[in-house]
């Protein structure tokens, strides 16, 4: 099926189910709607980031990052489940032989 033929038969429906359900016809309906809806619908249901990439088939994770900024509860459950890098606190101080590398001659 073409893009062109989802969009018609998408666009049939809306307008039966519209017929039905009236507060539809203020809505935009498109295959791209459909899509976005579809993938939050199953990062809610996985909580996983990586389904969501391969269901909409992106090549790069930063590409699906994106639905991690419509639910803001989702972004702080992926970032607890990553180790945080072992840091000391406090501030670094260079060591002199560093100091002295850098300067010019």
């Amino acid at each position: 099926m073409t893009r062109s033929g989802f969009e018609c038969v998408l666009s049939k429906h809306a307008t039966t189910a519209a017929a039905q359900c009236p507060s539809l016809t203020s809505k935009r309906i498109s295959p791209h709607v459909l899509r976005h809806s579809c993938a939050l619908t199953i990062l809610q249901a996985t909580g996983d980031l990586r389904k969501v990439a391969l269901w909409l088939g992106h090549a790069d994770m930063q590409t699906t990052e994106m639905y991690l900024r419509v639910d803001p509860s989702e972004k702080l459950t992926a970032l607890a489940g990553v180790v945080p890098l072992a840091l000391r606190s406090g501030r670094f101080k260079a060591p002199d032989k560093l100091i002295a590398m850098l300067k010019p001659d």
